[in-house]
């Protein structure tokens, strides 16, 4: 089935690592990979520990795509098209009971990933394996195929006042 957890609202990456852990703890391969993210993420040490979950490798350093550069957004659309490509290669041949693409939506708005190339694979995905997709805004095709959509709905963000992310917290 495909879950997606979107929206401006905090919780989305949150979410789709509890169902990960949750698959995990029922002896189910799951892949993880985050699309638009570096290594300084508080969940990935804590995910790389668990028996069942293979991350996928991020780039230690990666900057924000509004910060990047043309050379920079090069190399991060290789990064993001390779991780795509390596996920699907895996996942189509069975290795996995659920893979999850988190902030793929992200990567796709900011055209670090065709959309179609996500929808392809969608369609031609194995029916037995869970799918979960991350992001900001996903398009109404993608949406309109999902079993699972959650929308993360921002009422108030510490963002709103100026205050930092938070180690830990937002990160």
């Amino acid at each position: 089935m495909l879950h997606i957890y979107y929206g401006k609202g905090k919780g989305k990456t949150t979410a789709s690592i509890g169902l990960a852990v949750r698959a995990a703890g029922r002896n189910k391969k799951v892949l993880f990979a985050q699309f638009l993210k570096n290594e300084d993420t508080g969940e990935r040490p804590v995910l790389a520990q668990i028996s069942g979950i293979e991350l996928v490798k991020c780039p230690k350093e990666l900057k924000f795509v509004c910060n990047m550069n043309e050379e920079e957004k090069n190399l991060c659309r290789k990064y993001c098209s390779g991780i795509f490509d390596l996920c699907v290669r895996q996942v189509l041949v069975g290795h996995y009971d659920m893979v999850v693409f988190d902030e793929i939506f992200c990567a796709i708005e900011n055209k670090m990933l065709v959309e179609n190339e996500l929808f392809d694979f969608l369609a031609n995905a194995p029916k037995n394996i869970e799918i979960v997709l991350t992001g900001h805004n996903p398009s109404e095709k993608i949406l309109t195929l999902a079993d699972y959509a959650t929308e993360m709905k921002k009422i108030s963000h510490p963002y709103d006042k100026g205050i930092d992310a938070r180690k830990g917290i937002e990160y």
